[in-house]
């Protein structure tokens, strides 16, 4: 069973606290998302919103629409737009987790089996394009250029950082500042439009735009870091996924990244083998998990999201305080420090 990282005492109650803390300051604007989610899955083919369900029903942590939610709620926005553009947030994260589970051919999706492992391939694939259709029926609704520009160029920089992602895939030469590159552009760049969109549906200036902007894009390379780290690091019930996926599919992540710099040959052969070979044995994740400790590449790795999650903090100095400011501040280490 792999090792869970110790964590100091101190961060734990925050950790637990912060999402549900967030998520109470928008509950009410979240269940008006999450009935516009349910109407928008409708369609006329019975398995579109039978395998849409199946994921959304799954649960997860909603953060990208609970982002752009509370990022308005701090702007002080009083209408009712954000609740569609939260929806479209979220349906373009499902759309790209669909067509993510079918490329690294996953079986679990949050700890349940995933929508690719029930209803095969295609149909994931096409429902996955159902719902990046769906969030720009939802764009167009809303009927800002601004909107339409900022969710638009996310889902290109999406896609583009998946196809990137393919490029560094079993290939154990990747630099950090090329899977940094992915991290942004598949991950972050989705963050940053959820938060952003608080400051463009509230009129507020470019300053403010700018600093949610920067703020989501922080918080969504620590989270990825952090995710990364849990695939070496925890077990299966708390990364809602096989512990391991990453090394099994040979993506080279952060902690692998730094082990490999700081090994030896014989351990550079062990990941050409394993990661740009594919050639992989019993025992040989369990290794993996004992070579990334030893090199102290998880810590250093978490050490790395914290520094990106500093960054999304100081990016909301211009904001006032507010409850819902400082819990945007809280969910922060809830982001790094999550499953540990």
């Amino acid at each position: 069973m792999a090792t869970i990282i110790p964590l100091e005492a101190k961060h734990r109650k925050p950790v637990e606290a912060a999402l549900d803390a967030l998520t109470a300051l928008v509950a009410e604007d979240m269940a008006a998302v999450n009935q516009l989610i349910l109407q928008r899955m409708e369609s006329h083919v019975p398995l579109i919103p039978q395998l849409a369900g199946h994921l959304i029903a799954a649960g997860g942590k909603r953060l990208r629409p609970v982002l752009t939610l509370a990022s308005a709620k701090m702007c002080g926005y009083q209408g009712q737009r954000h609740h569609k553009l939260a929806a479209c947030v979220e349906f373009i994260h499902t759309a790209t987790l669909l067509h993510d589970d079918v490329v690294d051919a996953s079986d679990l999706r949050r700890g349940e089996p995933s929508a690719n492992a029930l209803f095969g391939n295609q149909p994931s694939v096409l429902v996955g394009d159902f719902l990046f259709s769906r969030s720009f029926q939802l764009m167009v609704e809303d009927g800002s250029i601004d909107v339409l520009r900022i969710l638009s160029n996310a889902s290109a920089i999406i896609a583009e950082g998946e196809v990137l992602q393919l490029a560094t895939t079993c290939d154990s030469t990747t630099s950090e500042q090329a899977y940094l590159e992915v991290v942004r552009a598949k991950t972050a760049e989705l963050f940053a439009a959820a938060c952003r969109l608080g400051a463009v549906v509230s009129g507020r200036p470019s300053s403010e735009e700018e600093a949610l902007r920067t703020y989501g894009l922080n918080l969504g390379i620590a989270f990825q870091i952090a995710d990364d780290v849990l695939d070496y690091a925890a077990e299966s019930k708390h990364l809602g996924k096989t512990v391991g996926d990453d090394f099994r599919e040979g993506k080279v992540t952060l902690p692998v990244i730094l082990a490999i710099h700081r090994g030896s040959e014989a351990e550079r052969k062990f990941w050409h083998r394993t990661l740009d070979e594919m050639s992989q044995r019993e025992g040989d994740l369990a290794h993996a998990q004992d070579l990334v400790r030893r090199h102290n590449a998880l810590r250093d790795a978490i050490d790395r999201a914290r520094h990106y999650g500093a960054i999304a903090r100081d990016a909301l100095g211009l904001f006032p305080d507010h409850p819902v400011k400082q819990a945007l501040l809280d969910i922060v280490d809830f982001t790094v420090d999550r499953g540990f």
